[in-house]
């Protein structure tokens, strides 16, 4: 008897609706028809308007800003897809929230990464597809399958057509070292740390560069920016220490009206990254956003048809 593949279908809250959307007229299929509603009290509703037995249902949803609601969206409509008795269900979580806090690093703190890694679970997710996580271990935070992308291709896409020269690939902080490594080593360019110093949740202190940036180019890489402290910090620093233009390649740009206003002000030239949020309205002109709707509509094409995801790491060889 020959195994047939269930019909892949694929559902969005409301966090990146026009995300969804790119996703599927990338693969072909139309978004499903879910109600996602809010009661007066704050609950979230959840009503899937379609026939999902036996389907393979893929969820669409960042838990980015409002992080609480978008989550709870997500859990509500996993549930809603498994007492529909779906065949899978799929959590596409193009940024993952709470992935920052993944370790005890002062007394009596949550875990909460592994706490929501927990919660999907529990709901039904049976897998997780989602793109640069803050640390790659949170991945052994699941007791299910997760593919892990990243956005490194598509953004080398983009600053190849550039055609930057005298590059070097700077990390904002240590942590971003092995990140910036694989975007230098992508462009063949030489790397540089900025060292710097937390002051508070909002507010950063790059103290010195480890590496030469004099009459370079740059580009600043990192996974997330919220208030864009941390990389105009160090734009500052490199500016100073004779850096030439300044770029920013961000995988995940959480806005904040604080992080626009920095970027207006600081040397970076431009910020690249992905829609994998939604991007602040008033950052046009100083951000440049790429869509991720092709590199996880192949993952999910992948996912469905049981093939390999690993090939969507590679990198389209640089134009001639």
């Amino acid at each position: 008897m020959f195994r047939t593949t269930p019909e892949l279908k694929v559902f969005t809250g409301t966090a990146h609706r026009g995300l969804a959307e790119k996703i599927c007229s990338y693969i072909g299929v139309p978004l499903g028809d879910a109600l996602v509603s809010t009661f007066p009290d704050g609950e979230t509703f959840v009503k899937i308007n379609e026939n999902i037995r036996g389907r393979d249902v893929f969820i669409v949803q960042p838990t980015c800003p409002p992080t609480n609601q978008n989550l709870m969206e997500l859990l509500i409509l996993v549930d809603a897809a498994r007492r529909a008795s779906s065949a899978r269900i799929t959590a596409v979580i193009p940024f993952f929230g709470y992935a920052r806090q993944d370790r005890k690093d002062q007394p009596r703190v949550p875990i909460t990464a592994k706490l929501v890694a927990n919660l999907l679970v529990a709901a039904g997710v049976q897998r997780v597809l989602t793109m640069d996580l803050h640390a790659q271990q949170l991945q052994g935070f699941f007791d299910i399958p997760v593919d892990h992308l990243y956005a490194l291709p598509v953004l080398m896409q983009y600053l190849h057509s550039k055609q930057l020269e005298n590059v070097v690939v700077v990390s904002p902080d240590v942590g971003g070292v092995k990140m910036a490594s694989a975007y230098a080593q992508a462009l063949g360019a030489s790397l540089a740390i900025v060292v710097k110093k937390r002051k508070s949740a909002t507010e950063t202190e790059a103290s010195h560069v480890i590496g030469d940036v004099y009459g370079r180019n740059v580009l600043i890489v990192d996974d997330l920016t919220e208030t864009a402290g941390t990389i105009t910090k160090a734009a500052a620093i490199l500016r100073d220490r004779g850096a030439q233009e300044i770029y920013a390649g961000i995988s995940h740009a959480v806005l904040t009206d604080l992080a626009v206003e920095r970027l207006k002000n600081s040397p970076i030239k431009e910020l690249i990254t992905t829609d994998s949020t939604p991007v602040h309205s008033g950052a046009v002109g100083c951000v440049k956003v790429l869509s991720v709707a092709e590199l996880l509509g192949e993952g999910i094409l992948r996912i469905h048809q049981d093939e390999s995801v690993t090939s969507l790491f590679e990198l389209k060889k640089k134009p001639e």
